[in-house]
């Protein structure tokens, strides 16, 4: 167990990429809602004969019915019948439903997802078993996007693309620890290489070093993403399938860390021309780099963020505060001798005593809780930002989101990938502010641009590089 995969796992259980990356433009899940009925208003519930029978534990009929319904669908307060199963602690509707592919990566109103909840529960077979279907379910997305993104990097012209990353805080002391880095990413036929010196960060600590991401489209899916360590000569494959060991390992983490759900609300985002000038005033145009661009202020973000901790003990939550601390100091947490213990399944919570009408009539955002009681901490943060969209830069948005799709391993620029799928003013977004974490900014600059031709050895792994499958474990 390395301190990386610690620092990564125990953050307030950050969302990654394997458990949802819960920034998401508008708060929306990838899981779409199946067809079936709406609510109607809190008087007159719809009917949503799956969830019923998880609801009410009747295994045979959800037997029957989930042949021919969609187990993806949403209920009134945004549950899918697999987030009751796991609140309710039905174990037999929740196998059933992950044996028939039920959504994992999928968030109710509230921001949780069903792995955060079965956290919350407190069974370690569950949250278990929820976090391999996660991964399991998170391979097969990616397989299932591949020809379309090999398409599309086949259609796109071969370029070098420079992009800089500069990090703030409103938190002074956090201020001067922030990293900034220069990305080079280079794009030919269905290759790309993203040279960069961040290898991970967090709202407390970043790493440095010297990584290349290659991604060969030629070479077999399971062969096809690498990292380079380049002060290490070393380089590791991505999506690698993990030991029974890392599983357990990371379901411990789980179950000592707080849960953490951050939203970030675009439903009343605007867009207004920035202006310049004291007596005068006219919108604001500059260059960035080599491009005109036309300026925007970004108005109506806001980063609803809560953190649950009911599943905790008092030890948990001390030993937790000091972790925190250690790494905010610099510290490691191999040497803090912070490595996890084996967690035993909680004690179940109360019997459920809210009927199934109950439930289903409550009005929308009220919807009566169930599970274990709730320890909840809510802020929101609403975020000033600014935009530079430009005319003159030859890549295009769509180009853009299919070369950071590839790339998206990287926790930021996944919110970078997040952000531009917003609808932008007209141009290209040659500089742009993103919240990254709720006390943090990064304002993301593209440089430069040009479409070049490259040697093909910058997109293989050198020869006195050696393998070592464990260098990164978090991706």
């Amino acid at each position: 167990m390395t301190g990386e995969k610690l620092r990564s796992l125990r953050k307030d259980h950050k969302p990654s990429k394997e458990d949802g990356d819960l920034l998401g433009p508008s708060g929306e899940d990838e899981a779409a809602a199946a067809p079936g009925g709406v609510f109607t208003g809190g008087r007159c519930p719809a009917h949503y004969p799956v969830h019923e029978c998880v609801f009410k534990g009747d295994v045979r009929r959800l037997s029957a019915l989930i042949r021919t319904q969609g187990i993806g669908q949403k209920d009134s307060h945004g549950n899918t019948p697999l987030h009751l199963a796991v609140m309710l602690g039905n174990k037999e509707c929740a196998h059933l439903l992950l044996a028939h592919n039920a959504p994992v990566k999928v968030k109710n109103a509230q921001g949780w997802s069903p792995l955060a909840e079965a956290i919350s529960y407190g069974d370690r077979q569950m949250i278990t078993a929820l976090l391999r279907k996660l991964k399991q379910q998170s391979r097969e997305s990616v397989e299932e996007k591949r020809p379309r993104l090999l398409k599309a990097l086949k259609e796109l012209g071969d370029f070098y693309l420079e992009l800089h990353w500069d990090f703030q805080s409103w938190v002074p002391l956090l201020s001067r620890i922030l990293p900034s880095d220069a990305c080079k990413i280079y794009k030919q036929g269905i290759n790309i290489r993203l040279d960069t010196t961040l290898i991970d960060f967090t709202d407390m600590k970043c790493q440095r070093g010297d990584l290349s991401f290659i991604f060969n489209g030629d070479a077999a899916p399971s062969e096809s993403f690498v990292v380079l360590d380049n002060e290490q000569k070393v380089y590791q494959r991505i999506h690698h399938e993990e030991s029974e060991m890392e599983t357990e390992e990371e379901v411990d983490i789980l179950m000592s860390s707080d849960i953490y759900s951050a939203t970030l609300s675009t439903k009343s985002i605007t867009f207004t021309r920035a202006q310049t000038g004291c007596l005068f005033r006219e919108d604001k145009t500059e260059r960035v780099g080599n491009f005109l661009a036309d300026f925007y202020l970004v108005n109506g973000l806001v980063l609803e963020s809560r953190k649950r901790r009911e599943h905790l003990s008092e030890e948990d939550i001390l030993r937790n505060k000091a972790i925190m601390e250690s790494l905010s100091k610099g510290g490691n947490l191999m040497e803090q001798n912070f490595e996890p213990v084996r967690r035993q399944s909680l004690t179940p919570p109360p019997p459920n005593t809210i009927t199934w009408e109950e439930y289903i009539s409550a009005e929308n955002g009220k919807a009566p809780h169930l599970g274990r009681e709730l320890v909840c901490k809510e802020s929101k943060k609403t975020f000033k930002a600014t935009i530079a969209m430009s005319q003159e830069f030859p890549l295009g948005i769509e180009s853009l989101l299919n070369v950071l799709e590839v790339i998206a391993p990287f926790k930021h620029f996944n919110k970078l990938r997040e952000f531009v799928q917003m609808k932008l003013p007209p141009g290209f977004p040659v500089k742009l502010d993103i919240p990254v974490f709720p006390t943090i900014t990064a304002t993301v600059t593209f440089q430069e641009f040009r479409y070049d031709e490259f040697d093909e050895s910058i997109f293989t792994i050198p020869d006195d590089y050696k393998e070592d499958p464990s260098r990164f474990p978090d991706l």
